[in-house]
Parts: C-alpha cells; structure tokens; sequence
C-alpha cells in the first residue's frame, strides 16, 4: 500500500524568502510553484531524489498553514506518503479505526489526489496520503 515518501511539506511565512535559501544556499532548484484555492495555500515543490520538498505557504490570514505557523511557527508540516490507491488505503485505514480528516479524497498540488491522516491516531505526525498517476 505505502509505496514511500512523496514529500514533505514545510509551512513557511515567505515562499520567495525560503526559495532562495533552498536554491541558492543548498543547491536544490524549485520545479515550479502552484496555488490551491481550496486549501487557502502556495506551494512550490523542490525534487530531490525519488521525493520532493514542498513548501507551503499561506494565501489567506486563517487558512491552516497560517493557523499552524501561528501555533507552531516554520516547519515540517506534515509528511505525505505516496499509495497506488488511495480508496483502498482509506478503507484500509478505517478498517485499522485510523482517525481521518478526509474521508474522501481531494485534488492537492500537482495534480495529486490527497487525503490527511489526523495527528491523533499517528503519534502527534500529520499524514497525508498521496495518489499521482
């Protein structure tokens, strides 16, 4: 089912800010940013071997990367685990009495199909699972 780490998402106040530090200071170049709407965020993602970094940063005052920055300041936000299907990997997870946010999947960056793991049931770490075709 979890085939491995799709990426790991990094709340921060500035995405031009961290950028240049991700590009400039370690070398890792960004393949492109995208805004979701839906989730009130900015992303810009940054490949690195078979994962990627993404960088999150907040497009409204309450939208929950802003809630989370407030609460916990900059950095990891959550991890993303890449499934080949992400139905299956949420009935499997209710099957377990796994905790979700998102019963149903939802559209993330990239084209991804994504669904979050409440903090609750996994020790204290946000989970998102992430379907790409």
């Amino acid at each position: 089912m979890i085939q491995k780490i799709d990426h790991i998402g990094i709340a921060v106040k500035s995405l031009d800010d961290v950028l240049r530090f991700y590009e400039d200071a370690l070398g890792i170049k960004c393949k492109g940013t995208e805004v979701v709407d839906e989730q009130h965020v900015k992303t810009a993602f940054l490949p690195l071997g078979d994962s990627e970094i993404e960088l999150l940063e907040s497009t409204s005052e309450d939208g929950p990367i802003a809630k989370f920055i407030e609460k916990n300041g900059e950095g990891i936000q959550h991890i993303a685990l890449r499934v080949d299907d992400i139905e299956g990997a949420l009935e499997e997870m209710k099957g377990k009495e796994i905790r979700l946010i998102d019963e149903k999947p939802r559209m993330g960056a990239g084209g991804a199909r994504i669904a979050f793991l409440h903090p609750k049931s996994t020790h204290g770490v946000l989970l998102e699972l992430c379907e790409r075709k």
